[in-house]
């Protein structure tokens, strides 16, 4: 059976403390060593270990197929945490309710389509931006963009330097 919380609060947050990396990091990823002090950190009810419990009940949701399934799954587990009394947790739970489509849209999609690829070309659209700072019309930054975007060929030049 576990201390009680009211006998052991200052040794329990201290050991908290000292385990911070391992309490944040998944559990496949964790050494041997980290193992052992996570289970001996789970022994106590603490806000941060009841944070810890939600975050890897949470990894369930990338496990559905379906996405009703994972619409209930979402539902149920972000009312789980609002109920939780830890405030970041309640703060993650309302961002998660107010993404709910867009997450479902992952698993609409069967999970093929990554945001990976358009975070890659909104940066590369940027960092052209950023280089084209000296350009006098819109229509030079935008055949800027089109050929950094879509691999144009360049225009032929019609002076020769060499």
């Amino acid at each position: 059976m576990p201390p009680s919380r009211a006998r052991w609060p200052r040794t329990a947050t201290r050991r908290c403390e000292s385990n911070h990396a391992g309490a944040c990091s998944r559990k496949q990823n964790l050494t041997s060593q980290q193992k052992f002090r996570l289970r001996d950190l789970l022994r106590y009810n603490l806000q941060t270990v009841r944070a810890y419990l939600l975050k890897e009940d949470f990894q369930q949701f990338w496990e559905y197929n379906s996405p009703t399934w994972t619409g209930m799954f979402l539902d149920f587990r972000c009312q789980q945490t609002l109920r939780s009394r830890i405030e970041p947790m309640k703060k993650i739970a309302r961002t998660l309710r107010a993404h709910r489509e867009l997450l479902l849209n992952y698993f609409k999609a069967r999970k093929q389509i990554s945001s990976g690829v358009v975070e890659g070309l909104n940066n590369k659209a940027k960092v052209t931006m950023r280089r084209s700072y000296g350009f006098r019309t819109f229509r030079i930054l935008e055949l800027a963009l089109y050929h950094s975007l879509g691999k144009l060929p360049e225009p032929e030049l019609t002076h020769e330097f060499f």
